[in-house]
């Protein structure tokens, strides 16, 4: 069992995310807001902060939505569960669709730090039941 730590959104895509109280998820859709909404496969991303713990140095300061994830969560294995996973993230339900992506080269997070940790560790998954996700709501994994 984890949580969500934070819950972010953008109205473009390649850019960091900005964090808001709370994200309302559609079937075939997504997230409400969002620039990567829409009936394709990676609907939602998720990132660990243990992942990101392993980019953090003295000199630059990482900030929830700074990998362009909408979901930052802690206490689940995020990129060690198999494709096809479903978990529970507050009132919805997600599955697990892809691990790791194609990094933009021109992303801002890539600019600042040099590398990202999203190609690797980055989670993305379509809405199977909607719902309303917020900080500190549990995340569940329920099996394939």
């Amino acid at each position: 069992m984890g949580k969500v730590v934070a819950v972010c959104i953008s109205e473009k895509r390649g850019t960091k995310k900005t964090v808001v109280p709370f994200i309302d998820v559609r079937i075939n859709y997504g997230i409400l807001g969002d620039a990567h909404a829409g009936d394709w496969h990676r609907q939602v991303s998720l990132l660990a902060v243990e992942s990101v713990d392993k980019m953090r140095n003295p000199f630059i300061n990482i900030l929830p939505g700074d990998f362009a994830e909408n979901i930052l969560t802690q206490g689940v294995l995020l990129n060690n569960l198999p494709i096809g996973s479903i978990i529970n993230v507050g009132d919805a339900k997600l599955k697990i669709t892809q691990i790791g992506k194609k990094c933009h080269s021109d992303c801002e997070i890539k600019k600042l730090v040099g590398t990202c940790v999203m190609p690797s560790e980055g989670v993305f998954a379509e809405v199977i039941k909607e719902g309303r996700i917020k900080a500190d709501d549990i995340i569940t994994v329920c099996g394939v």
